[in-house]
């Protein structure tokens, strides 16, 4: 069995956190070529190099930043373990770190992140938007406990994840209110005279509204499209075009937007996923929104 050296871990887990060997040396009170002698053997036992020297400065290489974000959880539960003990509170609140993927509605997030908030212990979220492809990167090297996407982690990945799916909710049109009455008219043939706003072709979305307009044989006058679901809501409050935004929602984006529904498109349906590197989700947090969106939101 492999042993972990814990005091090689603590004296790079003060470097990385001071900067530099000569601030760890003073504040581990050892010599500099004592602290530079351990960080080589910790290097040597894990067979990976920590740290990179940019100019004059120690840099985390991609598996240091691992290293680092396991030792410091490891040294806050030792914290916490000498604190239980003797009696104290720690004070210190649990941390989720989430991904979003940029194609789930921010209407949806939130909803999804509200049970995380009422835990019965203080829980403090960091929160990420960006494409799936590199979150699902960054939840590789673990810096990411969750990523919430529209999509499955696909197999055209190289990182190993696990989907588990919290839900799926139709799709409703929606538009400010004079241009809802008229859309309602004739829906979904009305959305060839008017303006339609739509996400861009690269997401789930769009490919499931396509397929609806061509089974429907309906040719949507397109003004614009959007990447961000957030902008394309706020134009579509501001009556630049109907706009579609999951049901589920519906409440929500009628008082947050000021618009009306105009129907709901027959056979499209968004699906949400919450993708992690470990087959059976431990964390408490994510544990509390996966239970609440399968039981609740998308009940």
């Amino acid at each position: 069995m492999e042993w972990l050296n814990y005091h090689h871990l603590l004296y790079f887990w003060t470097v990385a956190r001071e900067g530099s060997v000569s601030k760890a040396s003073r504040v581990l009170r050892l010599a500099q070529p004592t602290i530079s002698g351990q960080l080589r053997s910790l290097e040597h036992s894990l067979d990976q190099k920590l740290f990179e020297r940019v100019g004059r400065n120690l840099v985390l290489t991609d598996v240091g930043r691992v290293v680092y974000r396991y030792a410091d959880e490891i040294f806050g539960l030792g914290r916490e373990l000498m604190d239980t003990v003797k009696g104290r509170g720690s004070g210190r609140p649990l941390e989720l770190t989430v991904g979003i993927a940029d194609q789930v509605p921010k209407v949806v997030a939130h909803r999804l992140l509200e049970p995380a908030r009422r835990l019965g212990e203080p829980v403090t979220l960091v929160c990420h938007e960006d494409k799936p492809e590199r979150l699902l990167a960054s939840l590789a090297l673990h810096e990411l406990d969750i990523v919430f996407s529209d999509a499955p982690a696909g197999s055209a990945t190289r990182v190993r994840a696990f989907s588990h799916l919290l839900g799926d909710t139709g799709i409703t049109f929606f538009a400010a209110p004079d241009l809802a009455a008229k859309a309602r008219r004739g829906f979904p043939r009305s959305l060839a005279s008017l303006p339609v706003l739509l996400p861009t072709r690269n997401t789930t979305l769009r490919r499931s509204l396509d397929a609806f307009f061509q089974a429907a044989g309906i040719e949507p006058r397109v003004v614009a499209e959007f990447e961000d679901s957030a902008l394309l809501k706020v134009f579509g409050g501001a009556g630049e075009g109907c706009f579609p935004a999951p049901t589920v929602m519906e409440k929500e984006i009628r008082r947050q937007f000021g618009v009306r529904a105009i129907g709901e498109a027959e056979g499209v349906s968004e699906r949400f996923y919450a993708l992690s590197v470990e087959r059976k989700i431990k964390h408490p947090a994510v544990l509390a929104i996966t239970e609440a969106a399968r039981e609740r939101l998308f009940a």
